[in-house]
């Protein structure tokens, strides 16, 4: 008897220690706070300072392709001796920890400290001076970070609570999806281009997704190549309410920017932008990612895009974009969807 209790004992112990981990997470609380905020949590005299300078430059500078400007974070500043429960649940926290006692320098990236899905960078520093440095040094890891983390949220949001029929009708298509949260809906379909919207009176939220042969050379992913092809699709496919106007790229006002990027095993080229239309007024920012098919034998595009007259964007594009970065192949692992868990 004693030895089939200590079985179980046993067992019991195993299966505690295997959902630990889920169950930590899932009794805390959810993050506080907007997309796209965070908090600093500094002293008064080096918020006023230089290092408080170089963080509003930093992570308070200009969105990339927003008219008008808005900026990259919306930053919060909470001294130490303020940073009490009610702010260490907020969504994204950026701590300086100035301390000449410190046992060593350096930026610390910590997750779920406090809440759930929370993204934490700590810098660790002796003086001012050191923390400024470190600043500078890590400024890529830094926003990077915090751009990962919302997009985290938004792709885990949109695998939660995914449109399947609307992912689907894209994986038929090309082999793979982004994942579509509810309420984004077909409005066009071919061969080769499907249209997918998220629209309300004012507002644009869409992703256009199409194919076209690539031509197996590096001209493939230049700027000038994906630019025409995406200009003629888009002629075709994308028309304005104006009789004979289209949608197209701006090349002239806002030129569109080409870089790789590698994402979770995934390479893709992508061009962020303006978009406007041949023959009218209308306008607003776009993401693409453009990528070989799984036979290498066609180009795949993503191109998410938003248009909103007299609303902030900097949000808009942040959740179309996420969905694009949440494509996978169909038949891939299970990874992807448990993040949304």
């Amino acid at each position: 008897m004693k030895r089939i209790l200590a079985k179980i004992c046993l067992g019991l112990c195993l299966v505690l220690a295997a959902t630990g981990c889920k169950n930590s997470k899932a009794l805390m609380p959810n993050i506080s706070g907007k997309a796209g905020e965070v908090i600093v949590v500094i002293d008064r005299e080096n918020w006023e300072g230089n290092l408080g300078n170089a963080v509003r430059e930093l992570l308070g500078g200009e969105c990339p392709y927003l008219i008008p400007r808005e900026p990259l974070f919306t930053l919060s500043n909470v001294t130490p001796s303020g940073f009490g429960e009610l702010f260490k649940i907020h969504r994204n926290i950026l701590i300086f920890n100035i301390n000449p006692q410190n046992q060593k320098e350096g930026v610390n990236l910590i997750n779920d400290a406090w809440a759930h899905p929370q993204c934490i960078v700590q810098i660790d520093a002796f003086d001012k001076e050191s923390a400024l440095n470190l600043l500078k040094e890590n400024t890529a890891i830094i926003v990077n970070t915090i751009e990962q983390a919302e997009r985290d949220r938004n792709i885990g949001n949109a695998i939660r609570y995914e449109n399947a029929q609307t992912s689907l009708a894209v994986r038929d298509m090309i082999g793979g999806n982004p994942h579509f949260p509810d309420g984004y809906k077909v409005r066009k379909k071919t061969d080769n281009f499907i249209w997918v919207a998220y629209d309300s009176a004012s507002i644009l939220q869409d992703i256009l997704v199409y194919r076209y042969p690539a031509n197996g050379n590096e001209s493939d992913f230049k700027l000038e190549t994906l630019i025409a092809n995406r200009n003629a699709i888009l002629k075709d496919n994308v028309p304005s309410t104006y009789e004979g106007s289209y949608m197209t790229t701006d090349e002239s006002y806002l030129k569109p920017t080409l870089e790789f990027i590698r994402f979770r095993g995934r390479q893709f080229a992508q061009i962020r932008g303006w978009w406007d239309v041949h023959g009218g007024w209308m306008g607003g920012p776009f993401v693409e990612h453009a990528f070989y098919s799984r036979d290498g034998k066609e180009i795949i595009v993503l191109d998410a895009f938003v248009h909103a007259p007299g609303h902030d964007k900097r949000q808009l594009l942040r959740q179309v974009e996420s969905i694009i970065y949440s494509f996978e192949w169909a038949g891939t692992s299970e990874e992807t969807k448990k993040e949304g868990e």
